[in-house]
């Protein structure tokens, strides 16, 4: 399991452990707040293609599917 602040996932790099179309960094590119200010999803922005996609924040605390920073 990843540990981290969600709050500082703006800008920040990880690295998908399965890659797809050759898409295997990636940069947040932007973090979608409540209105209680608490984090709700991000967007990954796939370095290789300039993809975005939209997610639960949640989902990169699975280390099995992504690792922080590039590798």
């Amino acid at each position: 399991m990843n540990k981290f602040n969600p709050r500082k996932l703006h800008l920040s790099k990880w690295t998908a452990c399965d890659p797809v179309h050759r898409e295997k960094h990636f940069l947040v590119t932007q973090l979608l707040c409540d209105e209680q200010d608490r984090p709700v999803q991000v967007e990954l922005q796939a370095v290789y293609s300039g993809r975005s996609a939209m997610l639960d924040w949640r989902e990169l605390t699975d280390s099995e599917r992504w690792k922080i920073g590039w590798h």
